[in-house]
């Protein structure tokens, strides 16, 4: 098992497969989860002939579970402090939900000042900003957030599985078959983390304003989101990124549940690759 450690301590776990000197592919996953959330992904870019590289946010599955850091700035920090110890140039970072805050803020504040990162994609992604502010009116209202920190603390075993079993996949919606791998594996994936990286991650995912980011980036970038997003609503996320963005390719899917990567991973799959290949 393959660790970094940080300047603040934290020993971040992390995957590489693939041929050294293939493009890399950089895979950040959404909360509270850990990079077993793309192994789909990985194994697909993988038999294309990438090298894939993927690792667990701190506090998240095998990574420590630090007291410290559980912001934005230090989610980029340690993606960048993995980037460097494998030297990956020409790379392309792909983020889902709160990764695809992670991916926007490394990506802005790293890896194009040390000119590492060829493209982007904002998979159901969180930026530019979540929480309803009187300048962000399509945001949501801060008790939504409030009910998701009383849940975790109260039980949060139960909770993570009425979500894996509910919203994030669809799985709520008339007419959807819910997949008991899928759930049981959202459920694996969340328990294995720390408790104080996933409650005070909530405050990092939903009220950390990523406008500044999203504008700086420059490289081109695919935004990708389900209208049936049940998480992230759409019109607020993936709508202004691709207006914040300088480069931005947007494409929405209809019917498609936040947890889309998983649920309709051939489709996704397809579209990820035409855009690394274009």
């Amino acid at each position: 098992m393959a660790y970094i450690t940080t300047t603040d301590g934290a020993e971040i776990f992390y995957k590489d497969w693939g041929p050294r000197d293939a493009q890399p592919i950089v895979f950040h996953h959404g909360w509270p989860l850990s990079s077993d959330d793309w192994d789909t992904q990985m194994l697909f870019f993988l038999a294309n002939g990438y090298r894939v590289v993927a690792h667990d946010r701190r506090g998240h599955g095998r990574s420590s579970q630090i007291d410290t850091g559980h912001d934005m700035d230090h989610y980029a920090a340690d993606a960048s402090a993995v980037v460097e110890h494998l030297d990956l140039t020409n790379a392309v970072h792909i983020g889902h939900s709160t990764g695809g805050g992670q991916v926007a803020r490394y990506v802005a504040q790293f890896g194009e000042p040390q000119s590492r990162v060829a493209k982007a994609v904002l998979v159901s992604a969180v930026p530019p900003l979540m929480l309803k502010k009187d300048s962000n009116p399509g945001g949501l209202p801060v008790e939504v957030f409030d009910g998701l920190r009383n849940a975790l603390a109260a039980n949060r075993a139960q909770f993570f599985l009425d979500l894996a079993s509910g919203s994030f996949y669809g799985f709520n919606r008339p007419g959807s078959t819910p997949v008991e791998g899928t759930i049981r594996n959202w459920w694996r994936q969340g328990m294995m983390g720390s408790a104080l990286a996933h409650y005070e991650g909530i405050k990092a995912f939903s009220e950390t304003d990523q406008t500044e980011d999203l504008k700086a980036i420059s490289v081109p970038t695919l935004v990708l989101q389900g209208d049936d997003d049940q998480i992230v609503p759409y019109a607020n996320a993936s709508v202004l990124q691709a207006k914040l963005l300088q480069n931005a390719t947007l494409k929405i899917y209809p019917g498609f549940p936040h947890g889309m990567l998983t649920t309709h991973a051939d489709i996704i799959n397809a579209d990820l690759l035409a855009f690394v290949r274009s």
